[in-house]
């Protein structure tokens, strides 16, 4: 299932067709290959002085890592998200030898950013999910105190949403993509006016 981005101007693909669907293909699988290609991706996004804070828990379904970040997440992203080809955990480190990392956990999100496109490139979809326990990760992955997980990652097929079972959530699934206009999101001379 496709649904890109209706854009006032074409994008680059991966962009365009990056979105975050909860019915997946747990049928397919996510290959070693791709999953290293996400993280590489991941590795080489832009941080600060290159300090490069981001961290990555990951796990492919069947295995131990995938069932550990499975029981971390919340019923309501569970009820799905154990049909991923793979899951994993976005932690940023804070601190290294020099001290605080300044701006962590933007390149946190740029690294995150980068695995979702990747993703995406390799004819896979992400999901991204607030809705985990941080502190159980920590536990169960023995993450040190100057590291912070911080997103869920679902990675897979899209699938048939149909497969969600809930008629609210099927709907939402098909339903189209929004974003705010462009007028609304950058501005020009003043904080307001919109730059197009």
């Amino acid at each position: 299932m496709r649904k890109p981005a209706e854009s006032s101007v074409p994008l680059t693909d991966v962009i365009a067709e990056r979105w975050s669907p909860r019915a997946l293909d747990e049928t397919r699988e996510v290959s070693w290959d791709q999953l290293r290609a996400l993280l590489e991706a991941a590795r080489w996004a832009a941080s600060f002085g290159n300090t490069q804070p981001a961290r990555f828990l990951a796990g492919r379904r069947g295995d131990a890592t995938f069932r550990q970040i499975l029981g971390t997440l919340t019923e309501r992203n569970q009820a799905w998200a154990h049909r991923a080809g793979a899951l994993l955990v976005a932690v940023v480190v804070t601190r290294n030898d020099k001290g605080e990392i300044p701006y962590a956990e933007y390149g946190l999100g740029l690294a995150a950013q980068n695995l979702v496109l990747q993703a995406v490139a390799e004819g896979l979809v992400a999901h991204q999910m607030a809705g985990f326990d941080a502190d159980e990760v920590r536990t169960r992955f023995a993450v040190p105190a100057f590291a912070v997980p911080r997103v869920a990652i679902a990675v897979g097929h899209a699938g048939d949403p149909a497969v969600l079972g809930v008629a609210k959530l099927i709907e939402r699934e098909r339903s189209s993509r929004r974003r705010l206009p462009l007028g609304e999101f950058a501005y020009t001379g003043e904080w307001g006016a919109p730059a197009f």
